[in-house]
Formats: structure tokens, C-alpha cells, sequence
């Protein structure tokens, strides 16, 4: 029941990808192109956020296992103040920087002149990505996850609504084109973070905020830190890695990008509702060991992952059976077809172990152990995937299928890594 609002939360999020996607597949190949370059450079972000929400969730979810309701809010406090303050440093950067950040992953000039509106937008109002992501990670942590997924409906609502007015024009609203995408987007999820302050403050949360909690409290501020800097690590090395692949796939032109592009947000719009459980196991892990119950802790991991690596399968069935008609949805262009679809198919085939390791990699997260999953993204990103992406699609030319076994295998191997180090059950001894 826990994970049912945290599987629509995150369908609701990867239907930004999808719809995205859609419209700006009718706008040019360019257009797909940049999306895929700039959300790059935005996992950058998704990383900051996560690992600070996988903290916030952490706390939170221990605070409220321990009944210290005023702790739980006090921490709820601190995290907003810390996203708040790093959002506006990504946003300098995108506000002045977007076309060198363009030149910077390998876009054509072409590209750049049509695309630096997405990138500038999106990357400026990052704030809108940061919040929406922690204060999620609150409710979740709290056991509120329809809030969280109430949320995402209200933002995937507008955005809906307002991606085709923005981008191809509507009564006195010029037609943006690709930066009309941003522009939609950053309103849906502005809106739906004061949705979700206003419920902090006079809804119907476990968490309660008031004007007496607004304050700077160094030592929960830095107890934060500490939990949250192993996720941020451990996201960092795996983003940044999708930073390096996007650079490699760059080399072998727009229509591969974009193909590659399509796929990815396909594949994201399934991993989410497999990401929504493994948030769910993270929660009753975080719930259980804060009641000093570490064996149900573990129970529920090893039976959220059977449900997760089963629904994978399903999925992985449909996308290799019909890779080239569910890319055809988005474009026409036979060769952004030819690759989306084998990309698709590659890295269905490691769907199972991506369910399973999603929800073992999460679980350790959820005790408070984020240096394990680091060092095991560390590994298998960084050692493993980035070399053996270059050598293959590069240095043995063999093209953009080097690419796509790469993130594969890699998934393949950390799931691997992960069941491992879960078994000997270090874990349940982290103080958080």
C-alpha cells in the first residue's frame, strides 16, 4: 500500500520526459537533440536533489519512527534552506553560461542557436526541480506519499496543458519551440512546490512547519550534510557518468542523439514505477530500523525486489518485441528510429537485474549507508562503464551499441555487487 501513491509519483514525473518528447519531436530533430544534452547536465542537479532528499527522507522517517514529531519538522526546515541555497547557484550558471554549456557537450552550432532558450530556462529555474524533489522526500519520509504523488499530478496537469501553448504559440503567446518545453515545464513544477508548502504549513502532513521552526539550526543543518553527502557522491558519480556517454554519443551526430534521446525517456517513464518501489522499500527500512526492527527491515527489501525485478520483466518483453513502433510514436526519421529502437532493446535486456538493483541500492540508502552504494557506483560507472563505452564505441569503432552495452552491463554489475553487500547485513547498524 506504501508503494502504490510512490509507483503513480513517479510515473507522474517520468510523464514530463514522455510529453516533453512528443511535442518537441514536431518542432526538429535539433530540438530532440538538445533536450537530450541539456538533461544531461540537469542529472547534475537530479543528483544534488536526490542525495539531499534521500537524507531529508532518512531523518525525517526516523524522527517520525522515534514519535520526535519536532525533530522531524525542524529537519524539514534545514533541507528546504540548503536546496534553496544550491538551486541558486545552478542557476547562475545556467541563467549566463547555457550556449557554452551547449558547445560544451558536443552541439553543433545549429543546435546551439535553436536549443540555449531549453537550456537557459530549465537550468535557471532549477529551484522548481530541487524543491519539488525534497519536499517529496519529506512526505515520503513521513509515510505521506500521496501527498508527494498529489504533487506530480497538479505539475504534469499544467505541464500537459501549457507544453503545446508555449511551444507552438496560442492567441498572444509566441511560439518558443524547444524553450517553450522549459518554460512549461519550470511553471507545472512552480506550482506544484507552493502547492506543497502550503501543505507543510496548514495541510494534512504527518509534518507540521510553523513560523517558530524558520530559523537556521547549525548542528541539524550539519547533521544533514553529513547523511546527504554520501548520496550526493554516490548519484554524482552515476550522473556524471550520463554527462560522459552523452558526450560520446555527440560524436555520431543529432539524429543518433536523438534517437538515443527518445529511448532513454521512454525507458524512464517504466524504471520510475520500479524506482517508486524501491522508495517505498527505503521508507519501511528507514520506518523499522528507527523501531528497532531490523529484520522486517530486510524482509520487506527482499520482497520488494522480487516484485519489482517481475514487473521489470514484463516491461522488458514489450520493449523487444516492439522497440521501433514505440519510437515511431515520436518521430519519423529512420535512422533517430534505427538507433532509438536498438538502444531500447539493448538495455531492455537488463531490465530484471535494473528492478532489483534498484531496490537493493535504495535500501542501503534508507538505513542511512549511502558509502556503500557510492563505492559500488564508483566501480561500476567510473571503472567499468565510462572505459568501456570509449573503447568500444570509439577506440574499436564500434559506434552508439558500444554505448548502450556499456549502461547494460554496468546495471547488470551493480545489482550483482549490491545483493552481495546487502547480505552481510551491515546496514542495519548505521546511525543516523
Amino acid at each position: 500500500m506504501l508503494s502504490i501513491p510512490m509507483i503513480l509519483e513517479m510515473l507522474m514525473e517520468s510523464i514530463f520526459a514522455i510529453v516533453d518528447i512528443f511535442y518537441v519531436s514536431q518542432v526538429s530533430v535539433n530540438a530532440v537533440a538538445t533536450i537530450g544534452l541539456t538533461e544531461s547536465v540537469i542529472t547534475l542537479v537530479y543528483a544534488v536533489a536526490i542525495g539531499l532528499s534521500m537524507a531529508a527522507t532518512v531523518i525525517v522517517a526516523r524522527r517520525i519512527g522515534e514519535k520526535d514529531r519536532e525533530g522531524a519538522s525542524q529537519a524539514v526546515v534545514q533541507v528546504i534552506f540548503l536546496g534553496i541555497f544550491v538551486a541558486a547557484i545552478i542557476s547562475s550558471v545556467g541563467v549566463f553560461y547555457p550556449k557554452k554549456i551547449l558547445q560544451f557537450m558536443g552541439g553543433e552550432q545549429e543546435l546551439i542557436a535553436e536549443g540555449y532558450g531549453y537550456t537557459q530556462v530549465l537550468l535557471g529555474g532549477n529551484v522548481t526541480i530541487m524543491l519539488l524533489f525534497l519536499i517529496n522526500a519529506i512526505f515520503r519520509g513521513a509515510g505521506d506519499a500521496s501527498i508527494a504523488m498529489w504533487a506530480l499530478v497538479l505539475s504534469n496537469g499544467l505541464n500537459i496543458i501549457l507544453d503545446p501553448i508555449f511551444i507552438f504559440g496560442f492567441g498572444p503567446i509566441p511560439a518558443y519551440g524547444v524553450k517553450g518545453a522549459a518554460i512549461a515545464t519550470t511553471i507545472g513544477r512552480g506550482t506544484a512546490v507552493i502547492f506543497q508548502i502550503l501543505v507543510l504549513f496548514f495541510g494534512w502532513s504527518k509534518i507540521k512547519v510553523t513560523v517558530k521552526d524558520l530559523v537556521l539550526r547549525v548542528v541539524v543543518m550539519l547533521n544533514l550534510i553529513r547523511v546527504s553527502l554520501g548520496g550526493i557522491g554516490q548519484f554524482l558519480i552515476g550522473t556524471s557518468s550520463w554527462v560522459f556517454l552523452m558526450r560520446i554519443m555527440s560524436e555520431f551526430g543529432s539524429e543518433v542523439l536523438a534517437g538515443y534521446t527518445i529511448s532513454i525517456r521512454v525507458m524512464m517513464f517504466t524504471l520510475m514505477p520500479a524506482w517508486g518501489m524501491s522508495n517505498a522499500a527505503a521508507t519501511l527500512v528507514e520506518q523499522n530500523l528507527g523501531a528497532h526492527k531490523p529484520s522486517r527491515a530486510e524482509d520487506s527489501v527482499w520482497k520488494t525486489g522480487k516484485y519489482s525485478a517481475i514487473f521489470m520483466g514484463l516491461v522488458s518483453i514489450v520493449y523487444l518485441i516492439f522497440a521501433p513502433e514505440i519510437i515511431e510514436w515520436f518521430t519519423q526519421e529512420p535512422e533517430v528510429i534505427d538507433n532509438g529502437a536498438l538502444c531500447l532493446r539493448i538495455m531492455a535486456a537488463g531490465y530484471v537485474f535494473y528492478g532489483y538493483g534498484m531496490v537493493i541500492i535504495n535500501a542501503f540508502n534508507g538505513s542511512g549507508d549511502t558509502k556503500t552504494p557510492t563505492w559500488i557506483n564508483f566501480i561500476c560507472f567510473w571503472l567499468f562503464q565510462l572505459p568501456f563505452a570509449y573503447l568500444t564505441a570509439l577506440t574499436f569503432d564500434i559506434g552508439p551499441i558500444g554505448v548502450f552495452l556499456a549502461i547494460t552491463l554496468a546495471e547488470i554489475l551493480i545489482t550483482l555487487i549490491g545483493v552481495y553487500w546487502f547480505k552481510k547485513g551491515n546496514w542495519k547498524t548505521i546511525k543516523v
